[in-house]
């Protein structure tokens, strides 16, 4: 067997025994909360040795930011929001309605996979204040990826004339924000396809000429 074939068999093993370790992290911290589960417990959970979880992660807190970073972007690939094929794809659409649509879309697929870990992390941080500056907080990951939409959004046949970048990325950002969704979706029981629906319709409203 060749060096490559060996390195690439022992990469891929350390990347399941990753993911069955984040999976495990997950199950627990939602069934018992981050402060009641401890390293043994998710090793146990995981079928590995508490070591290894030391070795891969170092922390709790290392293993938490993981879940949630895996969480949100829906796979342990190192792919940022914004080179992910959903993104690009809705920048790369002819017209503002069809990006609009294809973002809303994608932004809300983020947001269902975020809604079950939102009590979880909220909690985490209020018992462990350090858990808050595991994430940079000088310049807002999230308002990047609208804001970087919204650029192209209005320079696209169809996008409302005389809404500004800023405008267009405030409105983005805001309507799009886990907070809003919770709202809805957690707290008024609404179907997420509905608020997509509705969360498309009040943005182009604001953002792309005529009717949809």
């Amino acid at each position: 067997m060749s060096t490559v074939k060996r390195l690439d068999k022992r990469t891929e093993r350390s990347r399941q025994t990753r993911a069955k370790i984040v999976a495990a992290a997950r199950e627990l911290f939602l069934e018992h909360g981050y402060g009641a589960t401890s390293l043994q417990d998710v090793a146990d959970r995981a079928g590995v040795a508490v070591q290894t979880i030391y070795f891969v992660f170092h922390n709790k807190r290392a293993l938490l930011k993981e879940l949630v970073d895996t969480t949100i972007a829906g796979d342990d690939e190192p792919v940022a929001t914004m080179d992910r094929p959903w993104f690009r794809e809705a920048c790369a659409a002819a017209t503002a309605t069809d990006q609009l649509r294809r973002h809303v879309h994608g932004t809300r697929l983020i947001l269902d996979r975020v809604a079950s870990i939102t009590k979880l992390l909220e909690t985490a941080a209020a018992n462990d204040p350090e858990i808050a500056t595991m994430w940079p907080t000088e310049e807002d990951p999230r308002f990047t990826v609208h804001s970087t939409a919204a650029q192209a959004l209005i320079a696209k046949p169809g996008a409302r004339p005389g809404v500004s970048a800023s405008m267009a990325s405030d409105l983005l950002y805001c309507l799009l924000s886990p907070d809003l969704y919770l709202t809805f979706v957690r707290d008024r029981g609404w179907p997420p396809a509905k608020w997509e629906a509705w969360a498309y319709e009040t943005l182009h409203s604001q953002l792309c000429e005529g009717a949809d």
